[in-house]
């Protein structure tokens, strides 16, 4: 077992522990109110970290290196089965054969060569991905929620001319479409092609490839490597799309090991928590997205293995159970699902069994709270069975990409003997902009800066926001902000000014300590519980279109995964319906009657299923109003727009009433 030599790079650095006191200090000099990590001298930020890393290629080479040919990643054939294995050795080499088949199939290594991977978590995405590295070429992840239309304006805008697939499925939706992506020309398939497929691909002028075919041809065929540097262009991550079509974000490979390094730095020399060849990271959450991505290569760097989940999320937890991770990434959905599981379980065997885990998890926090940090005490034992769920040797979990409540977060400290830290970030920030202190388990913050950024809050006057009150949108500049979107200078320019501050739309406040708060969003923009980015005045203009509605109020909170929406029905429509479901009386009485609602609230749903919302973009429960939102009742704008404000706070009962309903 080697460590990662994180405590022995930090002491190498002169970098000290931070205090937990002064978690952010004011830049000397700044008459913007900029603020920097404790950790930066003389205001010069800190990028590098271990000596000759400079790419993600160089984070593997340090793995393999360290690993002593030690399993690398790892999958699970099917149920009741142990993980299967390859080594970094295997992967290095299996890595070079695709790569190397690639390019015997016509493309260029280098920077201008873009290799589009749609595929869900598995062994050869990583292949793919470490694949392009060795020889510069930039990977562009497709993924299913994006939709077909979005992966062929992918597809077109990067000009791909190859993307790698794991099912036919898959295959068949780029096939479908390969008419409108004249510049798509191969396709590399891992599951075998049928004949149909096969017959398909002639037929649209495709070249159809086998991923097994692929690197035999490399194998045959090395090519020297062409390794990237900092500045070299290591991915294109598209943006979920919340408004209009979404928008591709430039990530070099500089942008992301700054944040990898900074997370080192940040992690603190004092820690108990070192990485090391033998911690086991569990891989589910989407690699398509950067949050995964930059977790896979923290584990790499440090010669650990990865075991990928079979991709049915109800088998999740047996695929966690069997492989028992060390190290285990979290995402809020995942967390309130199992809290719940647990809290189920314990109701269902009683009161004493009840009574026992609140008492353990109230003295457990009450310990963590006072700076007692174990997994042995003498209430540990109660949580004995909950921590066989993850296999019993999670050490270090990570959350983020949307809020999670402060009982859900102590749970899992409690429960499962592990250090728990929060992240706050954007893709276009490289994934993390902030993250807790280790041992830190006070509420409500997403941590301190990273070492690698400087950051601000700027004025926002018309939500009454002032930076010298230590609050404003939060910006960003420094060694994780992206380059810009692809070939969207106009859009690059809404969100990094000339300054080269990133502009992230999210409304922050500095607290005492130095740690920051997310307390707003500037724009009309929020994320779900499951992370899913939601524009809501999209989605009231579906459902706008619905002959009983007349105004429609979407809202959605951060900590729960379900939409609702306060609906005004059209006045001279709605008495027809409360008519055709035998419903008498005024609007008022009309509107509290459930038949009606229930109408109401399908018409919505089928009305937003024509506009192709998402499920997750769909209300799941309405309060129907029947009083219109104006100027007079501060509801609405002069413009006539909704003030989303007002109207959360008007109507917070109801909301809270709907999500209760929900629950």
């Amino acid at each position: 077992m080697a460590s990662s030599g994180v405590t022995e790079q930090l002491k190498k650095l002169g970098l000290l522990d931070i205090d937990p006191k002064q978690q952010s200090v004011e830049l000397p000099g700044t008459t913007e109110y900029v603020r920097v990590s404790p950790l930066v001298k003389d205001g010069k930020l800190i990028s590098r970290f271990y000596d000759g890393v400079e790419s993600l290629h160089d984070c593997f080479m340090r793995g393999l290196k360290l690993s002593a040919n030690a399993p690398c990643l790892g999958w699970r054939a099917m149920d009741n089965h142990p993980y299967c294995w390859i080594t970094y050795e295997q992967v290095y080499a299996r890595a070079m054969n695709f790569g190397s088949g690639l390019i015997q199939k016509g493309l260029s290594a280098g920077n201008d060569t873009y290799i589009g991977i749609y595929c869900m978590n598995r062994v050869e995405w990583v292949l793919t991905e470490q694949g392009c590295s060795m020889y510069s070429m930039v990977v562009v992840p497709l993924y299913d929620t994006l939709g077909p239309v979005v992966c062929q304006h992918i597809v077109n805008q990067v000009e791909i001319s190859l993307v790698v697939c794991d099912t036919a499925k898959r295959a068949e939706i780029l096939l479908d479409q390969a008419a409108s992506m004249p510049g798509l020309k191969q396709i590399v398939i891992m599951e075998e092609a049928t004949e149909e497929m096969k017959m398909k691909a002639i037929s649209q002028n495709i070249e159809l490839l086998q991923f097994a075919d692929v690197e035999e041809l490399g194998a045959n065929n090395r090519q020297e490597k062409v390794p990237p540097v900092w500045e070299t262009v290591s991915t294109i991550c598209y943006t979920s799309g919340t408004t209009g079509t979404p928008k591709g974000v430039i990530l070099t490979h500089g942008n992301i090991l700054a944040c990898v390094n900074a997370f080192f730095i940040h992690r603190g020399s004092s820690s108990k928590l070192d990485l090391r060849t033998d911690d086991v990271y569990i891989s589910y959450l989407p690699l398509a997205h950067i949050y995964e991505r930059l977790s896979q290569v923290t584990v790499l760097i440090n010669g650990g293995c990865i075991g990928f989940f079979r991709g049915d999320p109800k088998k999740l937890l047996d695929d966690i159970k069997e492989l028992r991770p060390t190290m285990f990434p979290c995402v809020p959905r995942v967390m309130n699902k199992i809290y719940d599981k647990v809290q189920q379980g314990v109701a269902e065997k009683g009161m004493v069994a009840k009574f026992l885990m609140n008492t353990a998890l109230s003295k457990k926090t009450k310990e963590l709270e006072r700076g007692i940090f174990r997994n042995d005490g003498f209430w540990d034992r109660i949580f004995r069975k909950i921590r066989v769920m993850t296999g019993g040797r999670v050490r270090f979990i990570t959350t983020g990409a949307a809020p999670v409540s402060h009982q859900v977060k102590m749970f899992f400290r409690c429960a499962f003997g592990a250090s728990l830290i929060e992240g706050y970030g954007q893709t276009e920030s490289g994934s993390v902009s902030t993250i807790t202190l280790l041992n830190d388990v006070s509420a409500n913050h997403v941590g301190c800066p990273l070492v690698s950024m400087y950051y601000k809050l700027q004025d926002v006057p018309e939500m009454d926001y002032y930076a010298k009150d230590c609050q404003g949108e939060i910006c960003l500049k420094g060694f994780g902000v992206f380059k810009g979107y692809f070939n969207e200078p106009a859009k690059t320019a809404e969100t990094i000014d000339e300054d080269g501050w990133l502009h992230t739309g999210d409304i922050g406040k500095w607290l005492p300590n130095g740690q920051l708060s997310i307390i707003d969003r500037k724009k009309h923009i929020f994320k779900m519980a499951q992370g899913e980015y939601i524009a809501p005045e999209k989605i009231e203009n579906v459902y706008i279109r619905s002959e009983f509605v007349s105004q429609c109020f979407v809202h959605g909170d951060g900590l729960k995964a379900s939409l609702i929406a306060i609906v005004v029905p059209d006045e001279e429509v709605i008495p027809k319906l409360a008519k055709s479901k035998g419903v008498a009386g005024d609007i008022k009485e009309i509107c509290l009657n459930k038949d009606v609602k229930k109408a109401v609230l399908e018409d919505m749903v089928k009305i937003g299923k024509e506009a192709k919302l998402h499920s997750f973009e769909q209300v799941k429960d309405i309060y129907l109003e029947s009083e219109l939102f104006s100027v007079e009742n501060n509801l609405l704008t002069p413009t006539m727009k909704s003030k989303r404000p007002c109207l959360k706070k008007h109507y917070a009962e109801q909301i809270e009433s709907l999500y209760n309903n929900l629950e």
